[in-house]
């Protein structure tokens, strides 16, 4: 009887041993939330990446890691990208859609670049500090706005890639004001999209160079008609070429990104995924060199799991709670909080009543889209929950106020007032027509409000919630069908706070917190 016992106890502790290795290792994807175009580097033991956020303010978020795994907002480069109708949201203009695109982040000199563009002013904005975590940052802006950049810095000159398909090499200015006149400004690689097949629904976009052992790699995003998004790279043994180019990854439609070293002399790309109403999501992969070739993947496939530390989770790095208190020195509000739009900063406080975020109406709005001060945090996977207090009695005869998840086809749970009466609403905008789908008298001045979002399997529903007493939860409305539209927004769904009048400006609502959860709870 002890040798069987004996081979059960070792049978179990090495499965204990097993699943406590599968716990401590990094997963796919490494962060479960919209975090899509990135560029990284490492400086140091210290990674930095940067990332788009469209229409958000502020905008190009920078983001520290000391394991590629777990990520910390730090900063953000832009405060704003300008001032026009369109950032602003006025006069009936928008940037959906547009703002900030793929960015490029680069360590040169002693200094931090970020290069990105925007299409709405049709410029290429470049960054720059001597601390990324700090700043401040100092701003070169010029005409045209180069599409996906990748910001090259080679032998004392600066130049860009950009292009679709046909990619165009730029030199710039020594003090990269603008294009360098007579400097070279010419075709860099014909069709990029070649390795990829004839047949290319969007041709190589997203250029990411580096320089490795003397050799030039460029990395691009394809997609093949009826095929994935798949990542080429040409390599190269001067910048401006002969270049050679071949398929690195064609697997779960992962793509677009580049490569990065580790301080012990691994290497791993970084690339993501479009992954429906949550957004693009962030995957490693990992590469290793074949004769000068970067092979990415594991047999050709991404991997599951990556010899790297576990994710601690989104919380607080990347979202947050925040209870709105500030204490003396502290900014009003935590990097994980971005402004659809360029803000209006006299309509928005946490001091005017103490322990609370203050939402202001100054203006009529007919539609939520087009109203401002929407205050948004990212969702995330693979399910979360968003929730808040608050106190409508400041609000106005015709005022909306409350909770999001915010995409354009978003859905809302909050308190409107009509002819004086207070009541808790659902509104679904599914069918690009905002339908109220239920309302409720409301007899008291605080409600609770909660959203709960399910990305598992790409399932991509959202229920809506409130509560009398922060206990007992119930539903209103019916659920949401969330997705993912390109064009319109380009991002992943957000909780965001809001409050807009329709008839009265002047009243404002106050919420008491905002807390966001890896689970949804119905109690």
């Amino acid at each position: 009887m002890k040798i069987p016992y004996l081979s059960f106890i070792f049978g179990l502790i090495l499965c204990c041993n097993t699943v406590f290795a599968q716990t401590n290792s990094a997963h796919n994807p490494i962060i479960y939330a919209d975090v899509p175009d990135m560029s990284m580097i490492r400086v140091g033991d210290t990674y930095y990446m940067s990332s788009t956020t469209m229409h958000m303010c502020p905008g190009v978020p920078i983001m520290k890691s000391k394991d590629l795994v777990n990520w910390q907002l730090v900063n953000y480069a832009s405060n704003s990208l300008g001032d026009t109708d369109e950032l602003n949201l006025v006069n009936g203009k928008s940037n959906y859609g547009r703002g900030s695109w793929a960015s490029s982040l680069r360590f040169y000199d002693g200094f931090y670049y970020v290069e990105t563009y925007a299409q709405t002013t049709n410029k290429t904005y470049i960054y720059k500090t001597k601390d990324i975590e700090k700043g401040p940052w100092t701003v070169t802006d010029f005409t045209p706005g180069f599409h996906d950049c990748s910001l090259v810095f080679d032998d004392g000159h600066a130049y860009l890639i950009t292009g679709n398909g046909k990619l165009n090499i730029i030199e710039l200015k020594e003090d990269l004001t603008g294009v360098k006149e007579g400097g070279i400004n010419q075709v860099l690689i014909e069709n990029a999209s070649k390795p990829a097949g004839e047949k290319i629904m969007i041709g190589a976009e997203g250029s990411q160079l580096f320089k490795v052992k003397d050799k030039y790699y460029l990395f691009n995003i394809v997609w093949p008609r009826g095929g994935m998004r798949t990542v080429v790279v040409h390599r190269a043994d001067n910048l401006l070429g002969p270049w050679v180019g071949r398929i690195a990854l064609q697997d779960q439609g992962v793509a677009q990104g580049g490569i990065i070293d580790t301080p012990d002399g691994r290497w791993v790309a970084y690339l993501f995924q479009d992954h429906g109403s949550v957004g693009r999501i962030p995957y490693l992969v990992p590469m290793k060199w074949v004769d000068g070739w970067p092979v990415i993947g594991v047999d050709g496939k991404v991997s599951e799991t990556l010899d790297l530390p576990a994710s601690k989770g989104l919380i607080p790095g990347i979202v947050n709670n925040d209870e709105f208190k500030r204490k003396k020195g502290e900014p009003a509000l935590p990097l994980v909080w971005q402004w659809n739009h360029n803000p209006v900063n006299s309509l928005w406080s946490v001091t005017d009543r103490k322990g609370w975020l203050r939402l202001k109406t100054g203006r009529i709005d007919t539609l939520f889209v087009k109203s401002r001060n929407t205050l948004t945090q990212r969702t995330f996977g693979p399910q979360c929950s968003g929730s808040t207090l608050i106190d409508v009695s400041g609000m106005k005869e015709g005022d909306f106020a409350g909770l999001t998840a915010f995409q354009r086809k978003f859905g809302q749970v909050g308190v409107k007032i009509v002819n004086g009466q207070k009541f808790v609403f659902m509104v679904s905008n599914k069918t690009d027509k905002p339908t109220e789908l239920e309302s409720v008298p409301l007899l008291q001045n605080k409600v609770y409000l909660k959203i709960g979002c399910n990305f598992r399997e790409k399932v991509d529903i959202a229920n809506f919630f409130f509560s009398l007493n922060g206990k007992t939860w119930t539903k209103i409305g019916g659920p949401l069908k969330m997705e993912y539209t390109l064009m319109e927004h380009f991002m992943g769904y957000r909780f965001g706070l809001f409050n807009y009048a329709s008839k009265n400006p002047g009243g404002f609502a106050d919420f008491d917190y905002f807390h966001i959860a890896n689970q949804i709870s119905e109690k």
